[in-house]
């Protein structure tokens, strides 16, 4: 059980780190301002670590413990590559979003990419901790709740007083829906991702 737990932790931690340091890059090849400050991008990495610190009491699916397993370096690079590179796709249809369709100003665009960000960083771990169907796997009470509460803080924190010491803004209420949207599709695209993932990649 604490070898399959420590594997969820890694698969999260590498395709999540790939998948940000790809869209970061990326970002900064066309905007005229950094994609998040330093400080934001301090404050993603701490939410985001809350559920993923939680993974050592997570429950284990019966099929993970029939067997004795072992490190395969090769399954954890195409895991990272896989779902880092899905992750980093709906940052950048986040991207357009912000930019094309609403032509958020700097400060939009960094509260926007943070609240995506931080909400589908910490969703998408009920999707990877589990081959099964995210659905169909339930998963230990203290990462249920640390899931909730990092997503809630995501979401709330632009509203609040501290937005302003952070270096966001209230975002129109226009815009939600699409930041959901994107965020419900690319969960969607990983249970998708991960049910083929497994067909063909064997470990």
């Amino acid at each position: 059980m604490t070898f399959a737990n420590t594997m969820k932790y890694v698969f999260m931690a590498t395709s999540a780190n790939f998948g940000n340091m790809f869209s970061m890059a990326g970002a900064s090849l066309f905007l005229p301002f950094l994609p998040l400050l330093p400080k934001q991008i301090l404050l993603t990495n701490l939410l985001t670590d809350f559920p993923e610190m939680t993974i050592a009491t997570d429950a284990v699916d019966a099929e993970m413990i029939t067997r004795p397993r072992r490190w395969n370096i090769a399954f954890i690079r195409k895991f990272m590559m896989t779902f880092g590179i899905l992750s980093s796709v709906f940052d950048f249809i986040t991207f357009g979003v912000l930019l094309l369709i609403f032509h958020a100003s700097d400060v939009q665009f960094r509260t926007g990419w943070f609240m995506e960000s931080v909400v589908s960083a910490t969703l998408i771990v009920l999707v990877i901790r589990s081959r099964r169907p995210f659905f169909r796997s339930r998963p230990g009470k203290y990462l249920s709740i640390a899931t909730v509460c990092v997503a809630a803080a995501a979401l709330i924190l632009p509203y609040t007083p501290l937005a302003g010491l952070m270096g966001f803004a209230s975002l129109p209420v226009r815009m939600l829906p699409a930041i959901f949207g994107v965020i419900a599709l690319y969960i969607l695209s990983a249970e998708i991702g991960k049910r083929y993932f497994y067909k063909l990649v064997k470990d």
